[in-house]
C-alpha cells in the first residue's frame, strides 16, 4: 500500500477540558439526531414494497444454481454486485477492497439471512480472482443471465447492492442502493470518518492545512490487496 509521511500538517487547537466538552456536546446533539434520522430512515425501508423476481440460474462455485438456490436456507440475502472488466487481470480497487473487509459473516445466520457476490464476470474467472486477492465471500456469475441488468446492474455497470426476501421458492427484490450508498455497509470508511483527519481526500470539507490527497489514492490497489491477503501472499 501507498506509504504517506506525515510532514508538519497543521492540527486541532488546544483548549482546556471544560471548553472541549462544550464542543463535543454541541457535536453530539447533530450525531445522536443524524442516529434517529437514520432510525427512521430504516423504518421506513422496512415498510417498503417489494416486487416478484423471475427465476433466474446463477453460476455459483459448484455450477448453475437458482437465485432462491442462492439463500442457501435463508430468507433474506444482501447482494454486492462487484464491478468486472473483461480480460483484465486485476478488477476493481474500491469493489477489491470493499469486499475484503467481509471475513467473518457467520453471524448472519442468526438473522436468516446472506451476503454474497455476483459479478457479471465467467464464474471460473470470478472464482480464480476471489482466491487470489484472498477474498472470503462467496460468489456467484450473471454472465450468462440477465439478472444483474434487471436489478440495475448490467455489464459495464457500477457497483451497487440489491436486498431481496424468500418465501419458498419465490424471490423479491426489497431495496437496492449504488454509489456511496453502500457506504452504510462497511466499517472502513466510518472508521475513517473519526479520525481528526477524516479520508484524507480533497473533495471533503477540512480546515486549511489538513493533509488531503486526491481521491482513492490512499486506496489500496487490486494487487496490494492479493499481496495482503491472496493465496500467493
Amino acid at each position: 500500500m501507498g506509504v504517506f509521511v506525515k510532514t508538519d500538517f497543521k492540527a486541532p487547537p488546544v483548549v482546556d477540558n471544560q471548553t472541549w466538552q462544550r464542543e463535543i456536546d454541541t457535536l453530539r446533539a447533530r450525531e445522536k439526531a443524524a442516529t434517529r434520522e437514520l432510525d427512521a430512515i430504516a423504518a421506513q425501508r422496512r415498510r417498503l414494497p417489494m416486487v416478484a423476481m423471475d427465476d433466474y440460474v446463477l453460476e455459483g462455485e459448484s455450477g448453475p444454481v437458482h437465485l432462491s438456490e442462492v439463500f442457501e436456507g435463508a430468507s433474506q440475502l444482501i447482494v454486492y454486485h462487484h464491478m468486472w472488466s473483461p480480460g483484465q487481470e486485476w478488477q476493481c480497487p474500491g469493489c477489491t477492497g470493499y469486499t475484503s473487509q467481509f471475513t467473518r459473516l457467520d453471524f448472519l445466520e442468526a438473522y436468516d439471512a446472506r451476503f454474497v457476490i455476483v459479478t457479471q464476470g465467467p464464474i471460473d474467472e470470478a472464482i480464480a480472482y476471489k482466491r487470489r486477492v484472498g477474498n472470503q465471500m462467496a460468489w456467484y456469475s450473471t454472465a450468462n443471465s440477465s439478472f444483474g441488468a434487471d436489478v440495475g446492474v448490467p455489464p459495464g455497470g457500477q457497483f451497487a447492492v440489491n436486498v431481496f426476501l424468500r418465501q419458498g421458492d419465490a424471490v423479491f427484490r426489497t431495496w437496492y442502493t449504488n454509489h456511496r450508498g453502500v457506504e452504510q455497509l462497511s466499517h472502513i470508511f466510518p472508521l475513517l470518518d473519526v479520525l481528526p483527519y477524516g479520508r484524507q481526500e480533497e473533495w471533503q470539507d477540512s480546515p486549511e492545512g489538513w493533509p488531503q490527497s486526491p481521491t482513492y489514492s490512499r486506496w489500496a490497489s487490486s494487487p496490494e490487496i492479493a499481496q495482503l491477503y491472496g493465496v500467493n501472499s
